[in-house]
C-alpha cells in the first residue's frame, strides 16, 4: 500500500500558510485474490451441507472477481468433506461463469499419472482455459490411507518428480518411453493444457517449479516460516517451459475477516484451538466456540500458539488490509489465496466480501481527510 501526505499550496505556491489541512491518500495495492476451499464440515453439520455452502462460496467468489477456487484433497477425517477435487470441480464448473476450477491440491502420489492426466484434461475439455492443476506430494491424511488410495505409493521423492514427469507428458501429449512413445494417451485429446501449480509448505518443491517451469504456490497456512525465501530461489532458478514463460506465485493462508471484534476473537480462538488439535493428532472431532472458549492452555501449548500465529490473519477490514499487503510485499507476490473457516456460514461468505471490497475494486482510491487543522 502507498500512503501519501498530501500538503496543499494557495494560489501563489505557498506550502506554509494557515489555516490548511493534510490530506492522506491511500492507494490500495494490485493484488488478486483466490479461495482454498478445504470443505469445512462444522458440527451440527454434515457433508452434504458443506458442499452445498462450497457451491454458495464458488458462486459469490466468481461474482466478487476473485481469481481462482481451488477445492484441498483430504482424506480419512470427518472434519472436510472434500476426497475428490476432480468431481467436485466438474460440479463447480456448472455454477460458475469466470473464476479458474482447479485443486490446491492433488496429492499426486495418491494416484497414478494417467489418471490424474485423464481428469483434468476432461475438466479441461468441459471448462477450456479455467482449469488448474495444483500438485502436492503430502498424503492429505496419514501414510496407512494414502498407501490404500494407491499401493504403489513407496513415499519416495524421486517417485514424484518423476510423476510430474509423466504428468506433463501425458497433458501434452509428448511421446516418452513411459507412454510407449505415445502409444498411450490421456483422454479426452483436446488442445489445451491445464494450468499446473507446485503447491510448497517446505519450500522443497520451489526447486521442483523452477526446474519444470511450473507456478508455485506457498502454503503459509501449514509452514509460516520461509516463504519468501522459497519464492526467491524459485524466482531465481525458474526456466522457462512451453506452458509457463515467467514465473508466476501467490501464496496461500487462513484468513478471517469482520466488521464485529467479538466475531475476529472467536475465530482467532478457534483457529489457535485447531491447530493444537491437528498436532496432537485429532482430525475426528467437531467442536463450536462454545466448546472451547473456556480451554486452558498450558505453557507448552502458549509456545506452540507463538509458532502458529503467522499462519493465519484475522481481524477488522483496515487491519487485514494491511496485513495482506505485508504479506504480498515479503512475499513479493500479486496473488493470494484465502483460507476461511468459521463457526457460521454468514460470517465465512461475508468475510470474503469484506476483502473482496478491500482489494477487488479495480482504481479504487480512498481518500481520508484528518480533521485537525493547522
Amino acid at each position: 500500500m502507498v500512503i501519501k501526505r498530501i500538503v496543499p499550496q494557495n494560489r501563489y505556491g505557498n506550502r506554509h500558510l494557515k489555516p490548511f489541512r493534510f490530506l492522506f491518500v491511500f492507494i490500495s495495492m494490485d493484488l488478486k485474490l483466490s479461495v482454498l476451499d478445504q470443505t469445512p464440515i462444522r458440527k451440527g453439520s454434515n457433508a452434504s451441507e458443506s458442499l452445498k455452502e462450497s457451491i454458495e462460496l464458488a458462486r459469490l467468489t466468481d461474482s466478487l472477481g476473485y481469481t481462482r477456487y481451488w477445492i484441498s484433497e483430504h482424506h480419512n477425517t470427518i472434519m472436510l468433506a472434500g476426497a475428490a477435487p476432480e468431481v467436485f470441480l466438474a460440479r463447480l464448473g456448472a455454477e460458475t461463469k469466470n473464476i479458474r476450477l482447479g485443486s490446491g491440491g492433488i496429492m499426486l502420489p495418491n494416484h497414478s499419472s494417467l489418471k490424474v492426466a485423464e481428469n483434468f484434461r476432461l475438466l479441461e475439455a468441459l471448462y477450456p482455459g479455467r482449469i488448474d492443476l495444483g500438485l502436492g506430494r503430502a498424503p492429505g491424511g496419514d501414510r496407512a490411507t494414502s498407501r490404500l488410495l494407491n499401493p504403489s505409493n513407496e513415499f519416495d521423492p524421486q517417485g514424484y518428480i518423476d510423476q510430474i514427469r509423466e504428468l506433463s507428458d501425458f497433458l501434452t501429449e509428448t511421446p516418452t518411453s513411459q507412454n510407449m512413445s505415445g502409444k498411450i494417451k490421456a483422454i479426452p485429446s483436446i488442445d489445451t493444457v491445464p494450468d499446473l501449480w507446485i503447491l510448497t509448505s517446505s519450500g522443497e518443491s520451489a526447486y521442483l517449479a523452477a526446474h519444470f517451469g511450473i507456478s508455485l504456490s506457498y502454503a503459509q497456512f501449514i509452514n509460516p516460516y520461509g516463504g519468501p525465501e522459497a519464492i526467491k530461489i524459485y524466482k531465481e532458478r525458474f526456466k522457462r517451459s512451453e506452458q509457463l514463460s515467467t514465473p508466476q506465485t501467490n501464496v496461500g493462508i487462513f484468513v478471517f475477516c469482520s466488521e464485529s471484534e467479538e466475531k475476529v476473537q472467536q475465530a482467532k480462538a478457534m483457529m489457535e484451538y485447531r491447530f493444537l488439535s491437528f498436532e496432537k493428532g485429532d482430525f475426528n472431532r467437531l467442536y463450536s466456540y462454545e466448546d472451547i472458549k473456556d480451554y486452558k492452555y498450558s505453557e507448552t501449548e502458549k509456545q506452540r500458539l507463538n509458532y502458529h500465529r503467522n499462519r493465519y490473519i484475522a481481524g477488522t477490514p483496515d487491519s487485514v488490509e494491511r496485513q495482506l499487503t505485508e504479506l504480498a510485499e515479503n512475499f513479493d507476490t500479486g496473488e493470494i489465496v484465502i483460507s476461511t473457516f468459521a463457526d457460521k456460514k454468514e460470517d465465512r461468505l461475508r468475510s470474503y466480501e469484506l476483502l473482496a471490497g478491500i482489494f477487488l475494486n479495480a482504481n479504487t482510491v480512498k481518500k481520508h481527510q484528518s480533521v485537525s487543522s493547522l
